[in-house]
């Protein structure tokens, strides 16, 4: 919804999202438009769900009015949404391959900036009743092992990460987010999968999280943009900035994330 052009409503919200920026360690020069639209929608990989729902009250605190509205799901899926002209202001994906589709569809505004980055864990159940100490174990035929679909990013990872250790799962079902997987196998109808270490620190207790070696784990970059086209461009960029300032890194790295690579 687009407010009525008031100059003084108008230079009010230049005004904080401009202390914003300069208080997080952002850029203070800000386009035109800066607080004319009330709603901003963000589309976030599902494994972000924690993290930006504790990252919108700071936000929204400083943004004069303007209100988050998260659009949570599968990276795969959230490109193809926006690629079907569903309204979306800021993508925020867990992986580059899908950031890179919209990018190349001119989709995006700007050149896409990494925020953060995450590493693979093996989600069990809490206890680790199967013994589970590691990938091999996940071959095991007495284990039930769901995965992420293929086009799913920690289901990209999944198997980059087996194929480094050498392992060949055949899981029980495929997942079209970490989140389902991890539900699964915190509801005792999967013994394992493989998440992201953010996923199991999410699940507080519900499973627990059995380490990859270095040698055989995947990194994630989590880039984010400003969707072309957005009603809240200036927010949009606002937003962005955040993620990516100290405040923005240290909140996200409560939650397990890793520092955004530059």
């Amino acid at each position: 919804m687009r407010l009525a052009h008031r100059p003084s409503r108008l230079a009010a919200a230049l005004a904080v999202v401009a202390l914003l920026l300069a208080g997080c360690g952002g850029n203070d020069d800000i386009p035109p438009g800066a607080g004319e639209t009330s709603t901003l929608t963000v589309f976030a990989a599902a494994s972000l769900t924690e993290a930006f729902t504790a990252i919108k009250p700071d936000f929204e605190a400083a943004g004069d009015g303007v209100t988050v509205r998260f659009n949570f799901a599968g990276s795969q899926a959230l490109a193809g949404q926006i690629q079907q002209g569903a309204p979306a202001d800021v993508f925020a994906s867990a992986d580059t391959a899908n950031m890179e589709k919209l990018t190349a569809a001119g989709l995006v505004d700007g050149e896409p900036a990494p925020f953060a980055g995450n590493q693979l864990q093996i989600a069990v159940a809490k206890g680790n009743p199967e013994g589970v100490k590691g990938l091999a174990d996940l071959a095991r035929t007495d284990l039930k092992v769901v995965l992420g679909a293929e086009e799913v990013p920690a289901g990209k990872y999944a198997r980059q990460a087996l194929d480094k250790a050498g392992v060949t799962v055949q899981p029980a079902s495929l997942e079209e987010n970490v989140k389902a997987a991890v539900t699964k196998v915190g509801l005792g109808e999967a013994d394992a999968t493989i998440v992201y270490v953010t996923d199991v620190t999410a699940a507080k207790g519900s499973v627990e999280g059995v380490d990859i070696p270095e040698g055989q784990n995947v990194a994630a970059t989590y880039p984010v943009a400003v969707v072309k086209g957005s009603g809240n461009a200036a927010a949009g960029k606002a937003f962005t900035d955040y993620l990516r300032s100290e405040a923005g890194q240290s909140k996200l790295q409560t939650f397990g994330f890793l520092p955004a690579a530059n």
